[in-house]
């Protein structure tokens, strides 16, 4: 399994502890960045995790920042990715069980580093159910493919 990670300045100690988490667990990550302290722009870190996914080079995405709302908001423009924040495992289960999402968005400033892990954990171990649940997400990207149109 690969994930993709990034963060901003408000997620990076939150990121640097997960990307040791995973590696624990033998989980191959990319890291994305940023990689200190000094204020960046969290949509330059979410695009490259999204692309990564969107274009297969990563199995999923996982993206930190204040409050996690900035990274989704800015990894959902990418077509194919379907980035959900979350707070609590039980909603990490079912974006994953339901939503077939493919990026993880959590908010440094909202859970600490064991919910953050707890949060992983069931985000990893959860698999997309499918049946009704994959004529729903098919919604989904048929509003990726209606985006596309709707730029010009």
């Amino acid at each position: 399994m690969v994930v993709a990670v990034g963060a901003d300045h408000a997620g990076v100690a939150l990121k640097d502890a997960l990307v040791v988490y995973l590696r624990a667990r033998g989980v191959e990550v990319v890291d994305f960045g940023t990689h200190g302290p000094a204020s960046v722009d969290y949509p330059d870190f979410a695009v490259q995790v999204a692309r990564a996914v969107a274009g297969g080079r990563a199995d999923s995405g996982l993206l930190v920042c204040g409050t996690g709302q900035g990274m989704a908001m800015a990894a959902n423009k990418i077509a194919g990715v379907r980035a959900a924040v979350v707070a609590e495992p039980f909603s990490a289960a079912m974006t994953r069980a339901h939503n077939d999402a493919n990026v993880l968005c959590i908010g440094a400033r909202v859970v600490g580093g064991g919910v953050a892990e707890a949060i992983l954990d069931a985000w990893l171990t959860t698999t997309f159910e499918g049946g009704r649940h994959a004529r729903r997400v098919g919604g989904i990207v048929a509003l990726d493919a209606a985006r596309a149109g709707d730029a010009g």
